[in-house]
């Protein structure tokens, strides 16, 4: 799967073009070769991870593959033993579903919030992928998101992936430009009282390996300082292995 993907950023014109317009806006000084190196490596990286999520029930047990820490990964716990819910934010980086299994394997269980697809067959696979890494799955909209607080309200954890364009988000810096970003995870966690905190599953030594990090709470403030730092978090560990994250997220557009 990550040679299918690699290969596709190699020779096929529009997904190249697509990276290139957003690596370009990031890296402007980055040579043609470097760039074209980049978009491969993310195209074999992101293959890997849709082969994994496609057998997450696989991918869920082998914990010798898991490396974790953090101090998010304590305060999770605490929330937890006193009967509170949690909300991870994450991005498109890595293997995010390394930090539910992490969950797993500490015998705890987090939801997710996903982007349903017009693809039939995709969103079946995906679908089942997802849920064997833990549930409640929750499909973005109205419907979603009042299961969503009562999952919260009831104690129980849920995993968001923030770094997708929202059109009803507001305009935040991301990788050095404005991007539309949502502030549900930060209203959420300021109306409920509940830690937000970053996690991420980044892969290690050959890829088939991954140190799931859990970072220190974002501090409650307000819902657009803390998405900012949110934003922030993951812009660092984008430009440190920038060719783990998914580009493709036109996560610019519009904004």
């Amino acid at each position: 799967m990550g040679t299918t993907f690699e290969t596709v950023m190699r020779w096929f014109p529009p997904a190249r073009r697509r990276f290139d317009r957003e690596a370009k806006r990031v890296f402007p000084n980055m040579k043609r070769g470097a760039r074209a190196k980049l978009g491969q490596d993310m195209g074999r990286q992101m293959g890997r991870t849709l082969f994994e999520i496609y057998h997450d029930a696989e991918f869920q047990t082998q914990h010798h593959k898991f490396n974790a820490s953090g101090p998010g990964l304590v305060a999770l716990k605490e929330a937890q033993a006193a009967g509170k819910g949690v909300i991870i934010v994450s991005g498109h980086f890595g293997q995010w579903e390394a930090v539910r299994a992490v969950l797993k394997m500490h015998g705890l269980e987090s939801g997710a919030v996903y982007r349903p697809n017009k693809n039939r067959h995709y969103e079946r696979r995906m679908l089942a992928g997802i849920e064997a890494g833990g549930k409640p799955i929750l499909a973005t909209g109205r419907i979603g998101t009042r299961a969503l607080v009562r999952h919260l309200r009831d104690g129980g954890i849920v995993s968001i992936l923030l770094d997708e364009k929202y059109a009803e988000g507001v305009r935040i810096p991301f990788l050095g430009h404005d991007a539309l970003t949502s502030l549900s995870a930060a209203q959420l966690a300021l109306k409920y009282d509940l830690p937000m905190i970053p996690a991420y599953g980044t892969r290690i030594d050959d890829g088939n390996a991954f140190r799931v990090e859990f970072e220190t709470p974002i501090p409650h403030t307000d819902s657009i300082t803390m998405t900012h730092e949110f934003n922030d978090s993951l812009s660092a560990r984008i430009m440190a292995n920038p060719e783990q994250w998914y580009w493709m997220l036109r996560r610019w557009d519009g904004a």
